[in-house]
């Protein structure tokens, strides 16, 4: 077998994972692997970020799951502080920039894997980082603002702008900073495209409980520094100060490289892909991770959801091909999970809305319950809510709020949305129950009755 080289563009879950698989099947007399990072590391857990910048993780060294220098010892040549300016199909090259100490090089490949995730959305209003306003998306993100955290004067006034998953941890890790904290959101409850406004209400009551202050319905009109600092954020109510900035407005996939270079790009902003992860339509070149776009099982459509879970079953199976296997991604169903303090928060499927956006008919039915027995020391409540298909009783949705032990219901309820079950074939579900760990009614199973209940009355 002739000699390949395999380059990757970005050195995080998906890249990483695609070198690892493709080096597991192809030896190093094979296949040489070159990954280019434009950042410091390598291989690191993006999702507890916040959980270090607030303390609850010690060392920053934790979220690293591997090394570049242990990459290295598996033989892939990982180049840190290089960014990839350029793709030339027809030459089958990247240009990439040393970032450190200038020049460029250019490097051939046989096979290509773009793995270059996602930024922040950043407004016009936001691009001054150096004035202490952050995105929170690399582990390069966490350093500077924990080196901003560290300044003297020691910032004492957080404002976070954007409710979803990344702006609620980052407010709940600012607390835990001790800083005095206000959550700006635009829709009329947070985490709005996660939960429900119902189940939103009950999250925005745990934020509240921590004593951060949370505006709803609130538009952002500038940013106002002074010396090379912020001061404070301009909204139409007022300008509220601050002393750092956190960005939680989402993210966009970085394709805009790919797409200069000729390949597709979807409606999402991602890179479309076929089921083993080849761009569509060019040989020899795959894509993974927050850069992709892929398909929602329940809709049909193209989804962009940028999660370190999807990013890493990705890579391996983009690795797995590249190494001469044969693997597929088949799409995603939206199931996640998150926390505010003690409060847990979970989805999967589709929410009321996205159900309304997709042309279901639906129902919709929510209990409260608790965690164990209620006789039982420890027993805390939850409430689900589950969404289904108004003829077939087809679960189309879920969602968790509560305390310890419920979120992590929701994966059973992702299995009953993934293998397309009904709310009437789950009541019979054969789940688990002693008094430590459920109700002998688990809050899933009465959930699922409430639902038949709602699918059989409106037939």
């Amino acid at each position: 077998m002739r000699r390949m080289r395999l380059v990757i563009i970005g050195g995080d879950a998906a890249g990483m994972s695609a070198a690892s698989q493709a080096r597991k099947r192809l030896g190093r007399d094979v296949l040489e692997i070159v990954a280019f990072e434009r950042g410091h590391f390598t291989s690191y857990s993006a999702c507890g970020i916040p959980y270090w910048i607030g303390g609850v993780v010690a060392e920053r060294d934790a979220l690293v799951a591997r090394t570049p220098d242990e990459h290295r010892k598996a033989g892939i040549q990982v180049r840190l502080r290089h960014e990839v300016t350029g793709i030339d199909l027809d030459r089958r090259e990247v240009v990439a920039r040393d970032l450190d100490g200038g020049g460029e090089v250019k490097t051939h490949f046989d096979h290509l894997m773009y793995a270059a995730g996602a930024s922040p959305v950043t407004p016009d209003w936001a691009t001054d980082r150096g004035a202490g306003i952050f995105g929170v998306q690399t582990l390069d993100d966490g350093a500077a603002i924990q080196e901003w955290l560290a300044r003297d004067p020691a910032p004492r006034r957080a404002v976070v702008i954007g409710g979803g998953y990344i702006g609620v941890e980052m407010a709940e890790a600012m607390v835990r900073r001790g800083l005095r904290v206000t959550l700006l959101e635009k829709s009329d409850q947070p985490m709005a495209k996660t939960a429900d406004p119902d189940m939103g209400a009950l999250v925005r009551q745990a934020i509240e409980g921590l004593g951060i202050e949370v505006r709803t319905g609130a538009a952002v009109e500038g940013i106002d520094t002074e010396g090379g600092r912020v001061r404070a954020v301009v909204t139409p109510g007022g300008a509220l100060p601050a002393d750092i900035v956190l960005l939680g407005l989402g993210v966009r996939p970085n394709s805009a490289l790919a797409e200069q270079a000729g390949l597709p790009v979807g409606a999402t902003g991602g890179l479309r892909t076929d089921l083993r992860m080849r761009v569509e339509g060019v040989d020899g070149v795959w894509a993974a991770g927050d850069c992709v776009e892929t398909r929602h099982l329940l809709t049909g459509r193209p989804a962009h959801v940028p999660l370190g879970t999807h990013a890493n079953k990705q890579g391996r199976v983009a690795g797995i091909n590249i190494g001469g296997g044969y693997a597929t991604f088949p799409g995603v169903i939206g199931t996640a999970v998150t926390k505010v303090c003690d409060l847990e928060v979970a989805r999967t499927g589709l929410t009321s809305k996205e159900a309304d956006s997709a042309g279901f008919a639906y129902v919709t039915a929510t209990v409260a319950s608790t965690s164990r027995a209620g006789y039982y020391p420890g027993a805390e409540t939850m409430t689900i809510k589950l969404i289904a298909e108004r003829r077939t009783g087809t679960l189309l949705g879920a969602q968790i709020v509560g305390k310890a032990e419920a979120a992590k219901r929701i994966d059973a309820l992702a299995v009953a949305v993934w293998n397309r079950m009904n709310v009437e074939e789950m009541t019979a579900l054969d789940l688990s129950y002693a008094p430590p760990f459920a109700p002998v009614w688990d809050p899933v199973l009465i959930a699922a009755r409430k639902a038949t209940e709602a699918v059989h009355a409106s037939l």
